[in-house]
């Protein structure tokens, strides 16, 4: 079946505008149907708990003291510590019931006999689900008392400290900011419990799992999971019969000539792109020593081995848990940028033959506003955390507190410019193909998908400190999501479609169709395959089906990739041992099986609503972030930089064997994490969740667990195997500076590459035809 690159175009315009107004309604909605913060919290006599400033503060003390990256809160965030809705959910239910027992039988509630606790435990799950909402919200007396109790052990635990919890004392300033945290906290509990008006679930769809509060499963996650199932045989068997009756090449070596690096002419300006990958090589590797502490702090939560505590360094007042998680996922998506910022820049000049004038002190420019946002965000984070910054100041310049988007506000912004100043400068770059090629061609996609990058981002501008937790946690997903799901997917299949075509394993007319084909696969289910980060945040019911089905749909271009991904192993296998491009290829091939492997085998699981409901924010989700992040956009990433190292290291100075060694490492280290240490871990706590309860999966007793320490213990290796793979990638990374190529100039016919991408689809006559 032949399909047309104009209607392949026009198909991914639609599915573009039905994702903009479908998602804009979401954003509507959000608004219209979370629950909205009363003006006061009341007890029974009329005396008021908490005021809508004051929880309102206390999101604030969440976001500024980095809490999201200790614990989490309806379930999103770190694992290190408890869910804070879940745990002040399950205090409330302990409280209550021990006011009730007194106050019913006048005995503690462990001395009641089977039937009397039978009766306390349905007196407080029905005065918990049968609250209201409203401007005023009135507690019984028995909910007063536990939300008092709840407010002690938070100023307790978190302005006191508990070491054997990875919380040093005064982690949180002072005790009020504590009981505002807490009023926070069982705010998010009280709309997890409460059914919504003319409904018979709560506000977060009854999660967290909680008996005892009235908290189970809806029926929407049992009804929804099969159809999910089912969509996922019919809609997997019809993508694949597509895929194989739509005419797409594979690349292949068959009969072509692949321009060997050392023929290609080099610009200024790809000299100065290439400096964005030693950058993020030592950010790569700072990032990786940081996720081993990480992950050694579950283990031994108050040092590292002793060692700091022979040094006298108080590692946990000076590098909590929280700081170090916030470093180690912010390096992770800035390394990646990195490489990626510095991929885009270098290939224009390879496939144009062209330069802009002064693009190379452009690039310089971007680099050094790389270098302050890195600085700045990442100093402001501690800064910030450590409580130097006051007022506005925290969220501006220091700790913005929320998973992915922790740093301040004006490194964000700063981010967002350099995604805009880097689209305009592959623009520049790109102008020969642009003024050339239809508005579908191979740069323009390059454009679109990098520029998606940037647009989405700016949805984390939409929100404050003093915006509803369910309506921030609504516009980070956009970020966070989006980004995996669908704007870094397009990037993924347009950049290598780019470098198959600088190798000459594709013509351009068939790169564009094949990226615009993957591209409408991904978009049209990764943008609205969001919604399963709604289901239990506080948005209507209605994000179940929605989520079930676009979540099962995204499985399916992840297996495209992962086709695609074998036809380039066997063209690079055909290729032979003088193949130039053999390692860049390998990264790549390994980027569409973890790409497959991570986000796709195990994102469909933890995905279905009903597995979803009890496994979200444990280990099962780690091992699924770090085989989708690290895995498909990190091989990416790296097997990219080893592409165009492989340019600028002079020909006869080119040794691979330290980067084959870092490929190796770094895929058995990664394997390792994942399926020795993430995922056990998260089958086991899937199991605590379903017999104990949401809160027992994510206590301290589930980690403390003999098993669950030694299952710690055993991922060490792969940590350490990946902490490797970094090291000697840096390493090679640098001393390939030393022996780059000197600059060249290329001749006014332009580079190898760029004669071919013009010259020959001319001399065929089909340079302006529509295959």
């Amino acid at each position: 079946m032949e399909v047309r690159r104009r209607t392949l175009a026009r198909a991914l315009l639609v599915v573009f505008v039905f994702n903009l107004v479908f998602m804009g309604a979401g954003a509507y909605f959000a608004y219209q149907q979370s629950p909205e913060r009363p003006d006061r919290v009341v007890g029974p006599d009329g005396a008021t708990l908490a005021t809508n400033a004051e929880i309102t503060e206390g999101k604030a003390v969440f976001q500024r003291n980095g809490l999201m990256n200790q614990g989490s809160i309806l379930g999103n965030g770190a694992y290190f510590g408890a869910d804070y809705t879940a745990d002040a959910q399950d205090r409330l239910v302990t409280n209550m019931r021990s006011y009730v027992a007194r106050e019913r039988y006048g005995s503690a509630y462990a001395g009641l006999g089977p039937a009397e606790r039978a009766a306390v435990n349905s007196t407080v799950e029905r005065q918990l689900s049968n609250g209201e909402l409203g401007d005023t919200v009135r507690l019984t007396a028995a909910e007063a008392y536990a939300y008092e109790r709840v407010r002690e052990a938070y100023v307790e635990r978190y302005h006191g400290g508990a070491r054997d919890h990875g919380i040093p004392a005064g982690f949180v300033d002072s005790p009020e900011e504590a009981r505002r945290f807490a009023d926070f906290a069982l705010w998010t509990a009280l709309f997890a419990t409460v059914d919504r008006p003319n409904a018979d679930t709560s506000w977060t769809n009854e999660f967290p799992y909680n008996p005892g509060a009235g908290n189970t499963p809806p029926v929407s996650a049992l009804t929804w999971s099969v159809v999910a199932m089912v969509l996922l045989v019919a809609g997997g068997g019809a993508g694949i019969w597509l895929y194989s009756a739509v005419e797409l090449p594979e690349p292949t070596t068959d009969g072509v000539d692949v321009p060997d690096p050392s023929e290609i002419d080099l610009f200024p300006s790809q000299f100065a792109a290439v400096r964005f990958v030693p950058v993020a090589a030592v950010l790569f590797l700072v990032q990786t020593l940081l996720g081993g502490l990480i992950a050694h702090y579950y283990i031994e939560r108050e040092g590292f081995y002793g060692v700091a505590e022979a040094l006298g360094v108080d590692a946990m007042g000076l590098m909590p848990f929280a700081t170090t998680k916030a470093w180690h996922i912010d390096l992770a998506v800035l390394w990646i940028a990195t490489l990626w910022l510095g991929i885009g820049l270098f290939l224009p000049p390879l496939l144009t033959g062209q330069e802009p004038d002064d693009q190379k002190r452009y690039v310089h420019v971007l680099l050094g506003a790389l270098f302050v946002v890195v600085v700045g965000g990442l100093g402001g984070v501690w800064l910030g955390a450590q409580g130097y910054l006051d007022g506005a100041l925290w969220w501006i310049l220091g700790n913005e507190g929320l998973e992915y988007l922790e740093v301040g506000r004006l490194w964000q912004v700063g981010l967002l410019v350099g995604f805009v100043l880097w689209t305009g400068l592959v623009a520049r770059g790109f102008k020969p193909l642009l003024d050339r090629e239809e508005p579908y061609g191979l740069a323009h996609l390059i454009l679109y998908a990098g520029g998606s990058i940037g647009l989405l981002f700016s949805a984390s501008m939409l929100y404050t400190p003093k915006t509803s937790m369910v309506v921030t946690e609504f516009w980070r997903w956009w970020v966070v999501h989006m980004w995996v799901e669908g704007a870094f997917e397009f990037f993924v299949v347009a950049i290598v479609a780019v470098s198959l075509v600088s190798m000459n394993l594709l013509t351009r007319r068939s790169a564009e169709k094949a990226v615009m084909f993957e591209a409408l696969f991904v978009m049209g289910a990764g943008v609205i395959g969001v919604s399963h980060h709604y289901w239990w945040i506080g948005l209507p019911d209605y994000w179940v089906p929605i989520g079930s089905v676009f979540s099962t749909l995204e499985f399916i271009p992840l297996v495209f990739i992962l086709y695609e991904a074998l036809g380039q192993y066997r063209a690079m296998s055909a290729a032979g041992e003088t193949f130039p491009y053999r390692l860049p290829f390998a990264f790549i091939v390994a980027s569409g099986v973890w790409n497959f492997v991570g986000a796709g085998v195990l994102g469909f699981f933890i995905n279905l609503p009903l597995v979803n409901y009890f496994e979200h924010g444990t280990f099962l989700t780690v091992g699924h972030a770090h085989g989708a992040m690290f895995g498909a956009f990190g091989f990416l990433a790296l097997g990219l930089a080893t592409y165009v190292l492989r340019f600028t290291t002079k020909p006869d100075e080119w040794d691979p064997t330290n980067l084959k060694r870092a490929f190796w490492l770094l895929n058995v280290g990664l394997a390792w994490m994942v399926f020795v240490g993430d995922v056990p871990v998260g089958f086991l706590q899937l199991e605590t969740v379903f017999t104990q309860g949401y809160d027992a999966g994510r206590s301290l007793a589930f980690y403390s667990r003999p098993l669950v320490q030694r299952l710690f213990w055993a991922r060490l290796p792969g940590d350490v195997l990946v902490i490797l793979g970094a090291a000697v990638f840096s390493y090679d990374v640098v001393k390939k500076r030393f022996v780059r190529r000197e600059e060249t100039t290329a001749t006014s016919g332009g580079t190898v590459v760029s004669r071919r991408l013009f010259g020959d689809e001319e001399d065929a006559g089909t340079e302006l035809g529509d295959d």
